[in-house]
């Protein structure tokens, strides 16, 4: 692979083509999973409806098809794809550990399909309306601008810092629980339960890294727990009592297992996705200084901002790809698909895909249709904390831009290190230096 797309800043137009044959070729591969663009462009170009056999699954790498996929969810259950992929291989056991050490194993609520899906997704929406987002940005763009001031105080002194690990994950821990009003927290436990959640559908882990990842999940959801007790005795002005005393549509409360299973997707999908998504941010400043220049020349400019955010997302989606299930026989992109194929829908093909995006490796703000990118899924499904996760992105870069300037990677790209997953594309650790402007 040349040493752009280990760099993240292959520019080339056309996109490259990698010469290692298909059949030869798996998402299970580590290097793959870390530098996928060339595996997507002969997905698009010679099997768009994939099998990997290695994984075991079929993956959906053109955007056409991506989007035909996720606007049918009676043909592809989200349930089912994710069940199915949750503790590949060891979820027997997974569950008995939850039952016996966790207070109970809890399907993900948010994950199910309608009808159950559409009350869930009526509560939940309320929570992240335009305009309670909107009244959060002040409170996060104090906790942002304290970050990154500690950044700029850290790099000051000589330090190499580290964008994802002193920014990005502390950053999204802080907002998340503020906005669950959990004022008492250890960030890095919080980060540790994040990535022993995000492993159960990576596919990569053992079945001693299963146990351990099991055991840490018990403390999350005995934490969680802990918590709803609290809010049942004494209701506060925060999301947790909002979800434990709230009533649906019909009248009804929210059964015990989907207020913990909602309050544990917060918790994860509210920090990690989005700190994949800062990291990623931090890296783009530090590989392309024009970009990082050109955002500080803007860094007022509110059509600007939003811009950058969305081809941000599009260019770098910290969500690779997720699961779903065929409900009965289909076809997609001219393949035939049994019942029950398990699926992986790959968001980072879709935003790679040369047919809908022109040079799709060329960071481009003024992209006519960026805003069409699927880094938060289409329709019944798509992340209902998308706009949290835009306006957290977006003060990121602004108060970040505004403070530091010279950002340069601290190591070799090609030194960089990233998750083993499936589902996300995530930087594990990004050592950089800075100036203070």
């Amino acid at each position: 692979m040349n040493s752009s797309e280990n760099a993240g800043t292959n520019t080339g137009c056309p996109v490259a083509h990698e010469s290692m044959a298909l059949k030869d070729m798996s998402l299970a591969d580590p290097m793959i999973q870390a530098h996928p663009k060339h595996f997507y462009t002969k997905l698009r170009n010679e099997s768009p409806v994939h099998y990997d056999e290695k994984l075991g699954m079929w993956l959906v790498s053109r955007y056409e098809d991506i989007v035909t996929l996720l606007r049918d969810p009676k043909t592809y259950s989200d349930k089912h794809g994710y069940e199915a992929q949750y503790a590949s291989g060891f979820f027997a056991e997974f569950k008995q550990i939850l039952e016996e050490q966790g207070g109970g194993f809890f399907a993900d609520a948010i994950k199910s399909d309608p009808p159950e899906h559409t009350r869930i997704r009526t509560l939940l929406n309320g929570a992240f309306t335009a305009h309670r987002v909107k009244m959060l940005e002040p409170v996060i763009t104090r906790i942002i601008a304290d970050l990154a001031d500690q950044l700029a105080e850290k790099a000051a002194n000589g330090q190499v810092v580290d964008g994802v690990k002193d920014f990005a994950i502390p950053l999204t821990i802080a907002v998340i629980c503020e906005q669950l009003g959990m004022s008492q927290y250890d960030g890095d436990k919080i980060s540790e339960w994040s990535a022993a959640i995000t492993a159960q559908i990576g596919r990569m882990q053992n079945r001693e890294q299963m146990v351990e990842n099991a055991m840490k999940v018990c403390e999350l959801q005995n934490y969680i727990i802990s918590q709803m007790k609290d809010r049942e005795n004494e209701p506060k002005e925060d999301m947790i009592s909002d979800l434990v005393h709230a009533t649906l549509d019909d009248g009804g409360k929210l059964e015990f297992g989907e207020a913990v299973s909602l309050i544990r997707a917060l918790i994860i999908a509210g920090n990690d996705t989005t700190a994949t998504a800062i990291g990623n941010l931090m890296f783009i400043l530090a590989t392309q200084p024009d970009l990082a220049q050109q955002l500080f020349d803007n860094v007022e400019d509110e059509r600007y901002l939003n811009r950058f955010v969305e081809e941000l997302l599009r260019f770098a989606p910290p969500v690779r790809g997720l699961a779903k299930m065929t409900t009965c026989e289909t076809e997609l992109g001219g393949v035939k698909l049994p019942k029950d194929a398990h699926m992986l829908v790959l968001y980072g093909s879709g935003n790679d895909d040369e047919s809908r995006f022109e040079c799709p490796r060329t960071f481009d703000v003024s992209r006519g249709n960026t805003g069409t990118h699927v880094a938060f899924g289409v329709g019944i499904h798509r992340c209902i904390g998308a706009s949290l996760a835009r306006m957290e992105i977006k003060v990121a870069a602004k108060e970040l831009i505004k403070r530091v300037s010279d950002i340069k990677l601290a190591i070799a790209p090609e030194d960089i290190t990233y998750q083993q997953s499936v589902a996300v594309h995530a930087i594990s650790s990004l050592p950089i230096t800075l100036n203070r402007r």
